[in-house]
């Protein structure tokens, strides 16, 4: 299998902005969990000025639980109490100017400062909540409890099934992982981009039983299955670039 240098971007669609990378962090131990959903669905969760994007014609929303670590600034030691959370955070696709990225539609994280930085910083909706992830010999255990609604949870264990892959082009597994910017809105409706770094995704399929799971029906999203698509990783390096605006 390949091995890839960290920080090589050639296997962006785009070039990196000329600006320098103002944060780096690590996520680790992810469970990709896909559902798929009618485009008029997304479209009423995703402002009209950012394109969607499907996947042979199909909307998928995912969610997305896993531990962040080695949060800092470029240049800075990591601040104390923010280096490391757990986070779930429900996500689908945009492409604009042939640039796929990731919205976010909820962020749920287990650290009230760095969810309330990203929210007035980077135009992020996190929301605050009570989030374990627990290694044990088996699996991995993750528990989310929004604070400000308690409803909006997701409880569930899962574990790698395959050996690692690198996803081959075209399919299903490269569309939804190989995405190197999410995009946001400013307090004034205008597009902004995040550029990030990472090397391409190493995944394993994955199994995962979910016991409870209410973010997607406390925000109003209904989706076309209850069998998800389940994907692991154990995870990338990233380094984040400042928030552009987007000129359409």
């Amino acid at each position: 299998m390949k091995i890839y240098d960290k920080w090589d971007d050639s296997h962006r669609l785009w070039s990196l902005p000329p600006s320098s990378w103002k944060m780096t962090q690590t996520w680790n131990d992810l469970l990709f969990t896909h559902y798929p959903i009618k485009l008029e669905v997304l479209r009423e969760l995703v402002p009209e000025v950012l394109p969607l994007d499907s996947y042979n014609g199909v909307g998928w929303i995912g969610i997305v639980a896993f531990r962040m670590s080695g949060v800092r600034l470029r240049g800075l030691p990591p601040i104390p109490g923010t280096e490391a959370f757990p986070q779930v955070n429900v996500r689908t696709y945009i492409n604009l100017e042939g640039k796929p990225g990731v919205y976010f539609v909820s962020l749920d994280a287990a650290n009230r400062l760095a969810a309330s930085v990203a929210r007035n910083f980077f135009h992020l909706p996190y929301h605050y909540a009570d989030v374990t992830i627990n290694h044990t010999q088996s699996c991995f255990e993750f528990n989310s409890k929004r604070r400000s609604n308690p409803q909006a949870a997701w409880v569930g264990n899962y574990k790698p099934m395959s050996e690692p892959f690198y996803a081959p082009k075209g399919t299903f597994d490269e569309w939804m992982a190989e995405r190197y910017c999410f995009y946001t809105l400013d307090n004034k409706g205008v597009p902004l981009r995040c550029d990030v770094l990472h090397s391409p995704w190493l995944l394993q399929n994955a199994e995962a039983e979910i016991s409870y799971n209410t973010l997607l029906t406390t925000q109003g999203i209904q989706v076309e299955t209850g069998d998800p698509v389940f994907h692991f990783s154990k995870g990338v390096e990233v380094r984040a670039w400042p928030l552009t605006q987007v000129k359409i």
